[in-house]
């Protein structure tokens, strides 16, 4: 769960890994999964994923 008490759901993590191994910029998929940045990125960390590089 993150600091705002919403967790993520199996449908959230896989579009965030969908998203991030198609290379969409972090910025692009908060506002896609309506989470912050932070929590966008912390869950890529937890996942072992790098997020993808901004343009």
């Amino acid at each position: 769960m993150n600091a705002h008490g919403r967790s993520w759901t199996l449908e959230d993590t896989c579009t965030l890994v969908s998203l991030a191994k198609e290379g969409m910029p972090v910025s692009v998929i908060s506002l896609k999964l309506k989470r912050s940045l932070t929590d966008v990125l912390t869950k890529l960390n937890d996942l072992g994923l790098a997020p993808p590089v901004e343009a």
